[in-house]
């Protein structure tokens, strides 16, 4: 074998050796390409999951003092399920993420619509307990604490930092704790919790609002005209622009799912809230033979948080042969804001 035949036969060697080593780079590569892809699928899995049902009046013993019982403190209960609810929203698996910017948090979308249902919720019970149940009458003065939280559980919730939304709903924890603990001290006559029918109604009229809103989001994943009744009820009436006697409302079919999972984050928080409500406000329902009414409402909006079997949120036609999760959703959501009117009623009788 002469010289140049030398030289060729190391050049290929050597090429074959740089192929070979490029293929089993590849190979690894691909591997751990695919190992992270689903190990973020793993995390995303485990960061979807819902937490459960709070039971209100164990949560409530929990944050009491040692000498108190929560049932003897009218008010005590609700408070510890408002703060109750944020703080189970903030430290879920997963935690908070609707304000995440990273992967694979920031990929999912169900959960931060989820964490929304409920802060909305959240938003409306502090200011009821701002404006009505903490106050003797109109008259008078607002709690100072209270006053502190309404605002906090306000801010965005999706800021990242500067500051991030956690930093000042846990601020609006402290407030409210703060409030528990005066409320819970016996000497302390300047911190009131007033169990009321026109309180309850208040907030129940918020309630009933929220609901019949997303009863029509709900609904309206399957495209449908509508009579316009903006207007009923007032021949004197005026709106600030014209509209037509029949408007058709469809949801986008990428916010379908968003939708859904806002009801279920409302819904899961409105029957924490109504729970606690039952434990303070017992004897005014009592008093307006509205127990059962309020019982009714909360195991309505319990189908709500039946699991769901289903990977997707199926958008079929209603009578097709695919189910339609946005509807059945729907369904519990307007029958029971339906006996909320019922009940806001019977509040409101003498």
């Amino acid at each position: 074998m002469n010289v140049l035949e030398k030289v060729r036969t190391t050049l290929r060697l050597k090429g074959n050796d740089s192929a070979g080593g490029a293929r089993g780079r590849g190979k690894w590569i691909g591997i751990g390409v695919i190992a992270v892809v689903v190990l973020m699928w793993a995390v995303s899995f485990y960061w979807s999951r819902e937490p459960d049902l709070i039971d209100v009046e164990a949560a409530a013993k929990q944050r009491a003092p040692a000498d108190v019982n929560p049932g003897d403190v009218t008010g005590y209960v609700t408070t510890a399920a408002l703060v109750t609810v944020v703080e189970t929203t903030l430290e879920k698996s997963g935690g908070y993420l609707s304000n995440d910017v990273t992967p694979p948090s920031v990929f999912l979308d169900n959960m931060p619509n989820w964490e929304y249902g409920v802060i909305v919720q959240v938003r409306d019970l502090a200011r009821s307990l701002r404006n009505d149940m903490s106050r003797s009458r109109s008259q008078s003065a607002e709690d100072p604490d209270l006053a502190v939280a309404d605002p906090q559980f306000s801010f965005p919730n999706n800021s990242w930092m500067f500051p991030a939304s956690e930093s000042e709903y846990r601020k609006g924890i402290e407030a409210v704790e703060r409030y528990m603990n005066r409320l819970a001290d016996p000497e302390n006559q300047n911190t009131q919790f007033y169990a009321r029918a026109d309180n309850l109604r208040e907030w129940l009229g918020l309630v009933n609002k929220r609901l019949g809103s997303l009863s029509q989001r709900l609904s309206a994943s399957v495209g449908q005209f509508r009579v316009n009744t903006d207007l009923e009820g007032d021949p004197t009436a005026t709106q600030a622009t014209r509209s037509s006697s029949e408007v058709y409302t469809e949801t986008a079919w990428t916010e379908i799912d968003d939708i859904f999972y806002e009801a279920r984050g409302s819904t899961w928080a409105i029957v924490t809230f109504l729970k606690a409500v039952e434990v303070d406000f017992e004897d005014v329902l009592r008093n307006k033979n509205a127990l059962v009414s309020l019982r009714q409402i909360i195991r309505e909006l319990e189908q709500t948080q039946r699991p769901l079997y289903s990977p997707i949120i199926l958008n079929g036609s209603g009578f097709g042969i695919f189910a339609n999760h946005s509807l059945t959703m729907s369904s519990y959501v307007a029958r029971a804001n339906a006996a909320i009117i019922d009940l806001r009623d019977l509040l409101a009788q003498g």
